[in-house]
């Protein structure tokens, strides 16, 4: 009896005789996430999976990312297939309004401005030891877009999925803290207070069923490997502005996008064994997507600078920071902004516009990166 009670205690403690620091460590980055995404509401439908799941692959002898594990399944079937980040893009474009760049497409210039920030930082990554898939993988966080970033590490960089998603959702959740310093500084108070006026070009309905049709064609002729991204998206786009499918774009919006959001999360956090995720390495994942984001906003604003030159004044260059792919919450700071400096100027829908454009460059952007790199035999 007192053998028997000997080892059945000895089997209860045998977890905690295989907890290494390591272990413990990423169980509190895990709860950091919870943390962060429960209490200070930073992107909660998926730091919290991924806070979870980080706890979940660090538990010893759970086995759960083993050839038989309940995340392994999860992380084989949905992100190495890249079917979890293609079923979120559908779900984006259903709920993505692209009329306000329809009715002002000139300012699409300021979507692919902010993406600059990406191949700049790509080329610091490459300076810094990175191999090329990696070097895109970190780049690609400066689009603030976590579908594109998931779906780029996971294909081709799967090794820095938990670095590049953590820092891409975690980033994009901290825009209204990172954009405003570098607003205020490479603007003038003359720039801030300048006043747009209102667009009235009024968008057929027949024009927005023809967009996302459009725009899938020409984006995948100029970078095929970015169809599946683009194709995706606008297919979930043309479910919302056909008006003929309703039950399908609901179905994209909530119940298979909520699903998926829940499952990639947990993939994600799979991701974060200690053994992987702790080295030197994934700290330069996040400080490069630091840069990466930065340096978008600054490539937008400047070339909303450029554009209020060329226009004689009629641009207010703080839009141009809502050429990144953080949709709509850039473009709400950027209206938060311009109010500070001028209660009559309202920018929302201008930003809008450039928001919406940076969704598209994003995609065409990665797209762009992965056709050069096969174009050199790499990929």
């Amino acid at each position: 009896m007192e053998s028997a009670l000997a080892s059945g205690l000895q089997g209860l403690l045998l977890g905690i005789s295989h907890l290494e620091l390591g272990q413990v460590v990423m169980i509190l980055i895990g709860s950091l996430l919870l943390y962060l995404g429960i209490r200070k509401g930073f992107e909660p439908l998926l730091l919290l999976p991924i806070g979870f799941g980080a706890i979940l692959v660090n538990i010893p002898l759970a086995g759960l990312m083993e050839q038989d594990g309940v995340l392994r399944f999860f992380y084989d079937t949905g992100v190495l297939t890249e079917i979890f980040p293609i079923l979120i893009f559908v779900g984006i474009g259903a709920m993505t309004d692209f009329q306000p760049l329809m009715e002002n497409p000139k300012i699409i210039l300021l979507g692919a401005a902010g993406q600059f920030g990406i191949f700049l930082t790509l080329l610091l990554a490459l300076a810094l030891g990175f191999d090329k898939l990696e070097a895109v993988a970190i780049g690609i966080i400066g689009a603030c877009d976590g579908p594109t970033s998931i779906y780029v590490t996971s294909k081709y960089a799967p090794h820095l999925l938990g670095a590049v998603s953590v820092a891409a959702y975690s980033y994009m959740s901290l825009v209204p803290l990172i954009q405003p310093p570098i607003m205020r500084l490479l603007t003038t108070d003359k720039e801030k207070k300048i006043v747009m006026g209102t667009v009235k070009q009024p968008v057929s309905k027949t024009t927005k069923i023809l967009f996302p049709v459009v725009v899938t064609v020409v984006a995948s002729i100029i970078a095929p490997l970015g169809t599946p991204l683009i194709g995706m998206v606008m297919l979930g786009n043309l479910m919302k502005e056909s008006g003929v499918v309703e039950r399908l774009k609901h179905a994209s919006e909530n119940e298979i996008t909520n699903i998926v959001t829940l499952l990639l999360g947990l993939s994600i956090g799979a991701t974060m064994e200690a053994n992987k995720f702790l080295r030197v390495e994934t700290m330069m994942v996040l400080i490069l997507g630091l840069v990466a984001i930065g340096l978008d906003t600054v490539m937008g604003v400047l070339f909303g600078k450029l554009m209020c030159v060329l226009t004689g004044g009629k641009v207010n260059p703080l839009i141009g920071a809502a050429g990144i792919s953080a949709f709509p919450m850039s473009a709400r700071v950027v209206q938060a902004e311009g109010q500070k400096y001028n209660k009559k100027s309202h920018l929302l829908m201008h930003a809008m516009s450039a928001n919406a454009g940076g969704q598209i460059g994003s995609v065409i952007a990665a797209a762009i990166m992965l056709s050069v790199l096969k174009g050199m035999g790499i990929v």
